[in-house]
């Protein structure tokens, strides 16, 4: 929000210069105009910059693979941390906090923090497909099966492209004995992304009265949590993607 003031405050104080110079209330507007976007931009840019820092210093800290639990909270800590840091520049830039929060919740929920990543879900963009399939995913386990289909939609809605939300969706749907439900939603998947191979083949699984497999949507398919991982993939299952919308 800050940056909209010293942008607006920026252009007005081009505009009455140029004003100064004898020239028309129109001439103004332009320059003006300039003045505001370019500041704009270059201060938007400027957060977004400081906030890809914080969030690849976090992802770095998520990234390692710990001997033990303890030094594996201590990480998730720390990132965590970081991240939080990044919340100070929601005051200067609209949509910057619901993303950080996006970020927290989808950690907090890997590590089965469900509280915690319901609260930061509460405050993160909806835009953000991954957390909103997460939350909805959340809600599965939670057994508030109305809010998970409605989070289910905003999630889709949003990352209509993204196979692996789709897919989701319609596994949670097939595990509430909705079959009816998890076809057309497989059906809308492939009429969004009729070249998606893994949604086609999901698609025709179900229709020939097949599970539907997950597999091809590994590794990401284990953040959700709702299937165990094997053995060898229980130490890689739980590395956060960060979507930021």
């Amino acid at each position: 929000m800050y940056n909209l003031f010293i942008a607006l405050g920026s252009g007005l104080l081009g505009g009455l210069l140029v004003r100064l110079l004898n020239f028309s209330v129109w001439a103004c507007l332009i320059p003006g105009l300039i003045v505001f976007f370019g500041v704009y931009i270059f201060l938007a840019r400027r957060v977004a910059v400081k906030i890809q820092t914080l969030s690849s210093a976090a992802q770095k800290e998520l990234s390692v693979q710990p001997a033990n639990a303890r030094d594996r909270q201590q990480r998730i800590d720390k990132g965590l941390k970081i991240l939080e840091e990044g919340l100070i520049y929601d005051r200067w830039q609209f949509l910057v906090g619901s993303g950080i929060h996006a970020q927290m919740g989808m950690i907090k929920y890997t590590i089965k923090d469900w509280e915690g990543a319901e609260h930061h879900f509460a405050l993160s963009s909806s835009r953000n497909y991954m957390a909103a399939a997460m939350q909805a995913a959340l809600h599965f386990q939670k057994r508030n099966y109305p809010k998970m289909e409605e989070l289910f939609e905003n999630a889709v809605r949003s990352g209509k492209k993204e196979g692996i939300i789709w897919a989701t969706y319609a596994w949670c749907l097939l595990q509430l004995k909705e079959k009816g439900k998890a076809l057309k939603v497989m059906g809308r998947a492939v009429e969004a992304n009729p070249n998606d191979e893994k949604l086609k083949s999901g698609l025709t699984a179900l229709q020939n009265d097949k599970r539907l497999k997950m597999k091809p949507y590994e590794p990401m398919w284990w953040q959700f949590g709702l299937e165990q991982p094997p053995v060898q993939m229980m130490g890689s299952n739980r590395k956060v993607q960060f979507v930021r919308r």
